[in-house]
């Protein structure tokens, strides 16, 4: 009997280690008895998902005869840490406290000074772009995003899709035995695949991710965010007062914690947490707001110079950097009055809560880390925004984001009017350009400028208790986006997959940055020593010290209206980073053969990372035809409750002449509730029953509204309400008369002397016989406001759009301006 039991014992062994390669035996670490329930094994990782174990038991005519064998629970090599990996949105480098910064961020403060922090670290200047890199370890083109989805084109260096032989760092870790999840925003899913028609390949879960808890696109209102649980749209903040996705999505991370190591303490996790601040709308709340009061007072050019100072005292810039001078281009603070300044200063108290109040919750989730008993195995790598400070809000700020990006100003006397609301429910806020430029203190440019470092420089900081000794230290080495991917598998002790799903992959194009946590390696040569960079035909090429660049043929602000140069045509500057922190000396003219050298090796890396073709189109782009569902369509039927169908996927009314004809049962004592609508407070249009009337109410930005209403109220039955709109086009923004029938019978025209350029919403869904999120109008109804009868049918009919060549790249330039 002994001799039998060592045989099956020896048998299962061997068939076990049957399933690894004998190359890689010794890296292979087992516990348990094997076949047991409790059996653990770590893979190779060479393929990905590991094939299954042969079973390793003993089959008989019956159960009592024969031998059960479970295959061994995958798990990451022994003491493999946490990983929190945080990312920011929309902060340039002078940001942040932790970084010469005059925002309070103390939960970064903590990662700093319990770690390290990093002073040349670089984005790609743009959104989608930068994250893609970021979770994929590749260049961002490499991972099909050279620019943002809604910009998407047919090469595949600018299709939005992260191809299958790309695997994410999601994947991995996943298939190594992490339990993965995403908090926040999502921006690298194709917009044509928002809707829960999927395919989900291209969502979180598809992208390695057990769990997503975020919403989708560039941005959304923090107050009624565009928000989803894995695939399903949800919208917590119903009933709940003060809610803000800020506090939210730390809650739901700090639970997901918790649950999952009351379930699993043993399963280490991989948590991806992006929160949208402080992309616009900066949403933060009443008390954030209040801690700001007067912190701004001083003008952003006095700011900058603070900046600067702070930034020398704790040593995150080098003792012989220049401050950049001010571009002609944007006014300086004692050139304007008392109402500019009033105004302008409030903007950038909303944005500063917006930070701290960011950077709070985050603390929070570290936090929780702690108190879970994990911080000790939790490396975390926490970074200050995906590219440089946003410029997109004007000028001169603005009070409702959608406004200014399709040309409608916001003169400060209009935005004054709001003082006292700016960051609340009721606004959108964005600031002026000129608080952009000085938060990337000590640089030029900003947000998608890739050729600067106002662009893409990034503030970052990272702790692993243990292995981080040097707490405190800083860290003068050139890195990117790309590397943390490779710098988490070597923390982790795991190695890229050879194949995935049967797919061989494409290399990590990125370095593991693990070198710098030895203190030894304090001031090393840096393991990177050639990025290239490139967004809308700016370039630049870094390379062992130097950096060749092209200067921004136009401002970004100005989102590509003027005409934009041939790309053989830009001018190239030249400067030595090694001596030229800031990138203020030109040394062009005085190197000539340094330039054309960093000029030839942009070529080389643009042919190996598909950044070819150049492209520095940014209108045109938009235009370019893209996979999608209503392409082509002139009418849509519904019938009963349909909700959150994402914009893109909606009727588009915008510069046409459209009918909405709904075919309805009204309950005896009369009906009400919302017909159809898409959009809400900051923009949009609503078809609905009032107190038995029915109503038509346009949206214009949140600056107008205009309104159709029967003076009847419906008689219980079967009604057709209709409402017919002939727009007065050629052009946009034109003129149009609206008549709203019953039954055939006209109850209400009127004609508007404007209409919205380009798109009433960003982050609101097209409902049918509800309101979800926000309405149209505030004083007539608040959400959900479902039909209490019965919706037979609802039809949409558009006719030919009545604009132009001109209008429609118009359009394009107002789409530029959101969609980034």
């Amino acid at each position: 009997m002994k001799t039998t039991k060592c045989l099956l014992l020896i048998g299962m062994i061997a068939v076990a280690l049957a399933a690894v390669a004998p190359s890689v035996l010794a890296q292979v670490q087992t516990t348990g008895t094997p076949g047991s329930p409790s059996a653990t094994t770590t893979i190779d990782g060479k393929q990905l998902p590991a094939p299954d174990p042969k079973f390793g038991g003993v089959i008989k005519e019956t159960a009592a005869d024969s031998k059960p064998y479970w295959p061994p629970t995958i798990v990451p090599p022994k003491g493999a840490p946490n990983v929190l990996l945080i990312m920011t949105d929309d902060q340039g480098y002078g940001v942040c406290s932790t970084f010469g910064g005059v925002i309070p961020t103390p939960a970064m403060d903590r990662i700093a000074k319990a770690g390290l922090r990093y002073t040349q670290f670089h984005s790609t200047a743009l959104c989608s772009p930068t994250r893609a890199a970021l979770i994929s370890g590749r260049n961002h083109h490499s991972a099909g995003f050279g620019v943002i989805s809604e910009q998407a084109t047919g090469y595949p260096g600018y299709d939005s899709i992260i191809t299958k032989d790309k695997a994410t760092v999601g994947t991995i870790l996943r298939d190594n035995g992490y339990a993965t999840s995403w908090f926040g925003k999502n921006h690298n899913t194709p917009t044509y695949l928002y809707s829960l028609a999927g395919p989900f390949d291209q969502w979180p879960s598809g992208m390695g991710f057990d769990y997503f808890y975020g919403f989708m696109g560039g941005e959304t209102n923090q107050w009624t965010p565009y928000l989803f649980r894995d695939h399903t749209a949800i919208f917590p903040w119903i009933g709940k007062k003060g809610y803000n996705l800020t506090t939210d999505m730390a809650d739901e991370a700090i639970k997901y914690m918790t649950e999952l190591n009351a379930a699993a303490p043993e399963k280490p996790f991989f948590l991806y947490y992006v929160p949208g601040g402080t992309h616009a709308p900066h949403h933060p709340t009443p008390e954030w707001i209040a801690k700001m009061k007067g912190k701004f007072d001083m003008g952003w050019n006095q700011m900058r110079e603070q900046i600067f100072a702070n930034q020398k005292k704790l040593g995150v810039i080098p003792p012989n950097t220049e401050l950049t001078a001010w571009p002609d281009s944007l006014p300086k603070w004692d050139t304007l009055n008392a109402t500019q300044k009033k105004v302008y200063a409030h903007q950038a108290e909303i944005f500063g809560a917006y930070v701290a109040y960011t950077d709070n919750e985050i603390g929070r989730v570290i936090q929780a880390v702690e108190d879970l008993g994990k911080l000790d195995n939790t490396l975390i790598i926490y970074i200050s925004g995906d590219n440089g400070t946003s410029a997109e809000g004007s000028t001169v700020g603005t009070t409702f984001d959608l406004a200014p990006i399709q040309g409608v100003d916001m003169p400060v006397d209009l935005q004054l009017k709001f003082y006292d609301v700016l960051g609340s429910d009721h606004t959108t806020p964005h600031m002026s350009v000129a608080w952009s430029w000085a938060f990337d203190t000590p640089f030029k440019w900003t947000k998608q400028v890739a050729s600067f470092f106002g662009g893409t420089r990034q503030g970052m900081a990272i702790s692993w208790p243990g292995h981080i000794k040097d707490t405190g230290g800083i860290r003068p080495q050139f890195h990117h986006m790309i590397d943390i991917v490779p710098t988490i598998l070597e923390a982790v002790g795991i190695h890229a997959p050879e194949t995935v799903n049967g797919i061989a992959q494409k290399p990590i194009e990125g370095v593991s940055m693990a070198y710098t946590f030895d203190s030894a390696n304090a001031n090393a040569r840096s393991k990177r020593e050639t990025q290239y960079f490139e967004m809308f035909g700016n370039r630049a090429l870094y390379h062992d010290g130097w950096i060749a660049v092209t200067p921004p043929p136009q401002p970004p602000w100005l989102m590509g209206t003027a005409k934009m140069p041939n790309l053989n045509d830009y001018k190239w500057e030249l400067y030595n980073i090694a001596d030229d922190y800031s990138e203020n000396t030109d040394l062009a003219a005085k190197n000539p053969d340094k330039l054309k050298e960093l000029q030839g090796l942009f070529m080389d890396e643009a042919k190996k990372y598909q950044v070819l073709p150049l492209d520095n189109s940014i209108l045109e782009r938009l235009l370019a035809p893209r996979p999608s569902a209503v392409a082509g369509r002139t009418e849509f039927t519904y019938s009963g409750e349909v909700s959150g169908i994402p914009d893109g996927n909606a009727p588009n009314l915008v510069g046409k002449s459209f009918s909405i004809t709904a075919d309805v049962e009204v309950p005896a004592g009369g009906g009400e509730g919302m017909l159809n609508t898409l959009g809400g407070r900051f923009g949009g249009y609503g078809l609905y029953v009032l107190k038995g009337k029915p109503v038509f109410t346009y949206n214009f930005l949140a600056l107008e509204r205009f309104r159709w209403e029967g003076a009847q109220a419906l008689t219980a039955g079967k009604h057709t309400i209709v409402f017919d709109f002939k727009y007065d086009g050629p052009g946009m923004a034109k003129p149009g008369t609206g008549i709203l029938s019953v039954d055939g019978k006209e109850v209400a025209k009127k004609t508007i002397p404007h209409t919205v350029p380009a798109l009433f919403t960003i982050d609101e869904s097209f409902d049918v016989g509800v309101d979800t999120r926000t309405s149209v109008d505030d004083k007539d109804y608040q959400p959900p406001f479902r039909f209490t009868g019965k919706i037979n049918k609802l039809t949409i009919k558009l006719e030919p759009p009545s604009t132009t060549a001109e209008d429609e790249k118009a359009k394009a330039e107002v789409l530029a301006r959101v969609n980034d």
